[in-house]
């Protein structure tokens, strides 16, 4: 087999296998199905098996989730939040080739900073989220995710306003642990990809302040670096390996990976649009932009929506399919784990009181 120099091989030639390859571009894979969401009014969502739901171990994962959560100094009524948006439960349905607590408590403490990031400064205006005080905020939770060079006394200042905000505490927090387990190519990675979905943040905030919404074609854009994709970035932290760099940030790899992270990502838009729209600022949401865009119903933007998901799964379908031959154990886990986590990502969205409310 021939690989280019960034060590992806170049797929094989023939008759044999361009034929396997057309069978197999109609073949069920029994590792997707199609599944009913919501009051099962709209069109089934084409998504990844389940492959595992333990109820005992995420018990223990949000117990200790919880216990990290008051270290950080979330009062009670956001730790009983925190508890029910189980996030425990989110991490052992999407990361199955583990049951290491430690490991686990990673992706529950990132994705619950990461959340309470997002309720807390940029979405909901009931919780505090103000567009125009956005960016600043998202700054410093870059310096707390990322240190910065010691500039004497300004670091003592800076130091102060990182241990007084509980949502700053929580990212350096959960950051810290993940520099325990993971590499330092791993938590840079999970870092730059959180900073570009800051990017996207502002954006949406900036709409919002303004009150003049993009249509779904911009949102679109603007979403694909504000998805899932972040949270599957630990897929390899969280298993106990490190996939290489060079097959990571692969074009052909890469692109799975968005496919993955922008149709789970779909999933909480379309499970979202109630939340969303009853927001005094409208939230951003592909489901809004498109009926604001046609001038269409709800249910009408719903589906073009859910068709939009379902070639997303697929694309990433045939993404996986066609770097299977790539020899490599750690990419053909990694992207085993990312199938995986989207199966796990619509089950927690399906089952969670924050998206049937």
């Amino acid at each position: 087999m021939t690989e280019t120099a960034e060590g992806i091989p170049f797929e094989l030639s023939g008759l044999g296998m361009s034929a396997a390859r057309f069978a197999a571009q109609f073949a069920h894979d029994p590792a997707y199905v199609e599944r009913p969401w919501g009051d099962g009014s709209a069109s089934p969502l084409y998504v990844p098996v389940l492959e595992r739901e333990n109820d005992v171990l995420a018990a223990e994962v949000d117990d200790r989730l919880i216990v990290w959560a008051e270290e950080c100094g979330f009062d009670e009524d956001e730790r009983e939040l925190m508890r029910k948006a189980q996030f425990g439960r989110l991490v052992t349905l999407a990361h199955v080739d583990t049951d290491d607590l430690d490991h686990l408590l990673i992706a529950a403490e990132m994705n619950a900073a990461w959340w309470a990031a997002d309720d807390l400064y940029a979405d909901d205006s009931e919780m505090g989220a103000i567009p125009t005080e956005l960016p600043p905020r998202l700054a410093l939770a870059m310096a707390a995710m990322d240190p910065v060079a010691p500039a004497g006394e300004f670091s003592v200042q800076l130091e102060d306003a990182l241990r007084a905000e509980k949502v700053l505490v929580a990212l350096r927090s959960g950051t810290d642990h993940m520099s325990r387990l993971g590499t330092p190519t791993q938590v840079q990675r999970v870092c730059y990809s959180t900073f570009a979905m800051f990017v996207s943040w502002n954006a949406y905030a900036a709409w919002r302040h303004t009150g003049t919404y993009p249509p779904a074609w911009k949102y679109l854009a603007t979403r694909q670096h504000d998805t899932f994709y972040t949270s599957m970035t630990l897929i390899d932290i969280v298993g106990g390996y490190e996939l290489p760099a060079h097959l990571y940030y692969d074009p052909r790899v890469r692109r799975a990976l968005m496919q993955a992270g922008t149709a789970s990502v779909m999933v909480n838009d379309l499970h979202s649009v109630a939340k969303d729209a009853a927001d005094e600022k409208p939230v951003c949401n592909m489901v809004l932009q498109i009926a604001a865009d046609r001038d269409c119903s709800i249910p009408e933007a719903t589906e073009v929506t859910v068709e939009l998901h379902n070639d997303l799964v697929r694309g990433f379908e045939a993404s996986h399919r066609s770097l299977q031959p790539v020899p490599s154990l750690e990419l053909q886990r990694f992207l085993r784990g990312t199938r995986a986590w989207m199966g796990g990502g619509f089950e927690w969205h399906a089952t969670n009181p924050r998206y049937r409310s």
